[in-house]
């Protein structure tokens, strides 16, 4: 299965194109709430990007409008764009579709106290259906999206000394659908709306952060083959 969109990576961007505009719910950082677009655009920063004199928020449109992606839904990430994760889905006569990029370079565990780390490396998914989604289905389906990608953080296993990481500090999710009178007004874990979009983001982040652990982590084998994790040192943000 080909994914709806078009995918065109030229580091530091990485832009999903679908032909026609979609409706969008996410939190993006300069584009939050519903919003229709027809491209959801990933820049890639560094350090030097991101100094404490540095509003992200004004950084992140100016880099969009400069490069002509002013219409994008915007993500930011100190992941390399070019390690992103795509993966289709059917459930019935849905189909998913996503693109993520996994850094975890900011992980932390759901409940931890706030420490102000500005680190942009992070998790960023665009989750698209096939179907027209009701407003009620598009709120749904992105806590279908979210709670795909914290279960497949957490089976990574990883814990950086304050239990098991769920997320990312600054991590964004977009759920994508075509315009449209939606035929399902729900999309739970029980349609197959939440089954194409869970399965789909829960794959790429699973396949992304297994990547970003063997990139960045040291592991050894336990007697049963598993991966454990010691002693983690987190790479530089400049290579997240």
């Amino acid at each position: 299965m080909r994914p709806a969109f078009s995918i065109d990576c030229a580091p530091p961007f990485l832009i999903a194109t679908f032909p026609l505009s979609q409706n969008v719910l996410s939190w993006s950082l300069t584009k939050p709430g519903f919003t229709s677009a027809a491209r959801v655009a990933w820049l890639q920063v560094r350090d030097a990007d991101l100094s404490f004199d540095v509003d992200p928020a004004e950084m992140l449109t100016s880099r969009m409008a400069k490069n002509g992606y002013s219409d994008a839904i915007p993500f930011m990430t100190s992941r390399d764009v070019s390690r992103y994760e795509v993966t289709t889905a059917e459930s019935g006569s849905v189909t998913a579709s996503c693109l993520a990029t996994i850094g975890l370079s900011n992980a932390v565990r759901i409940g931890a106290e706030p420490h102000g780390s500005r680190k942009p490396g992070t998790i960023n998914i665009l989750a698209h259906v096939d179907q027209p989604l009701s407003v009620a289905a598009m709120l749904e389906a992105l806590t279908i999206a979210t709670e795909a990608r914290t279960a497949a953080v957490m089976e990574l296993g990883l814990d950086f000394g304050g239990g098991i990481v769920t997320g990312t500090g600054t991590d964004c999710i977009a759920v994508a659908a075509p315009p449209g009178d939606a035929e399902e007004n729900f999309a739970g874990l029980h349609t197959h709306i939440g089954a194409a979009i869970g399965r789909c983001v829960y794959d790429a982040v699973a396949a992304g952060g297994r990547t970003w652990m063997a990139e960045r982590l040291p592991v050894s084998q336990s007697s049963k083959g598993d991966a454990k994790i010691q002693s983690p040192q987190i790479a530089p943000l400049d290579s997240c």
